[in-house]
């Protein structure tokens, strides 16, 4: 699933969209891989997955990633991550 990472946010929040990708606001620095992990850790607790279970494809140096879930069926992902483009609908 595609993401698209805001650090420095005033707090952590997963939800809307930038383009086809989930937004993660978190409020770490882009220092160090900081915020990819940061993003990673919101990715897990909003999605109710365990944070190994959430995975860098692409995008370490990016505020544009690429993110793998596993422990989920992809259907069940979909449909969660659908929920968080768009709370208003769900």
């Amino acid at each position: 699933m595609a993401i698209r990472v805001k650090p420095g946010a005033s707090r952590t929040r997963v939800g809307g969209t930038h383009g086809e990708a989930l937004v993660v606001a978190v409020g770490a620095r882009a220092v160090d891989g900081a915020a990819t992990a940061a993003a990673m850790a919101a990715i897990a607790d909003a999605l109710g997955v365990r944070p190994r279970h959430v995975r860098l494809v692409t995008g370490a140096t990016s505020r544009d990633k690429v993110v793998e879930v596993d422990g989920l069926e992809p259907d069940e992902v979909s449909r969660r991550v659908a929920a968080l483009k768009d709370p208003a609908g769900a």
